[in-house]
């Protein structure tokens, strides 16, 4: 199984640390942000990465190169200017194959254990089921949450009373169905929320709260929490 990690944002919020250095390069602990996530998946059995970029993309790859040094192998999806997060993702799917794959944003700390959304992966049909998301507590920043989480595992994006409202943590596994249309069309700027409403329609998502950690790094206040916390992580 393969999979995708996002790194072609410009981290607007992050500047001035992100003027010169992308941000999943940035430090977390001993290790970069996008190097924990190499490192779990690796530590999973995942040996085939693609990971897109636009800003400093090529600082990314020089310090990644082709993922020898974590174990795995990297193939690189450059973008001219970033394509939201559905367009990264559809350009990428020649490198990604027909399989499900797992997805990451590369600016997030979690510990999720991928091996549990591998299997998850591995039931998603492409067509009853396209994807499955991760879904975590809404942060303050966030507090209205994204979506509802169903009893029978179903997301949709209207609230329900009764039901939890939580928000996706840019992580999930996903079915290359999903996204087959934008790809006819790549090169094309699209979210994932958008693709996510449609299929939504159709039923064809689910999903599962996460209890562990996850945060959002996305300030420099979110960062020096991510370095408080993964000063204790030993790299696996």
């Amino acid at each position: 199984m393969k999979a995708m990690i996002l790194a072609a944002g410009r981290g607007e919020r992050m500047r001035p640390l992100t003027d010169h250095t992308p941000k999943p390069l940035l430090r977390v602990g001993a290790e970069t942000l996008i190097g924990w996530h190499i490192r779990r998946l690796a530590a999973c059995g995942i040996r085939e990465l693609v990971i897109n970029h636009a800003w400093l993309g090529e600082r990314l790859q020089a310090a990644l190169g082709d993922g020898a040094a974590y174990g795995v192998r990297i193939a690189w999806s450059a973008e001219h200017e970033a394509l939201e997060t559905a367009g990264g993702i559809a350009q990428a799917l020649p490198l990604l194959g027909d399989a499900p794959f797992l997805l990451v944003n590369g600016d997030v700390l979690c510990d999720l254990d991928f091996a549990r959304l591998m299997a998850a992966a591995q039931r998603l049909d492409g067509h009853a089921r396209q994807a499955h998301l991760i879904l975590v507590d809404n942060p303050p920043h966030r507090p209205g949450g994204d979506f509802t989480l169903h009893p029978d595992g179903r997301v949709t994006r209207e609230p329900v009373e009764g039901l939890p409202r939580l928000t996706y943590a840019g992580i999930g596994a996903y079915h290359p169905s999903l996204l087959a249309d934008l790809a006819r069309r790549s090169p094309v700027r699209e979210t994932l929320l958008n693709v996510f409403i449609e299929a939504m329609a159709r039923g064809t998502i689910s999903g599962e709260r996460l209890s562990g950690l996850w945060l959002d790094v996305g300030t420099p206040e979110r960062l020096q929490e991510a370095d408080r916390i993964a000063a204790g992580w030993a790299c696996p």
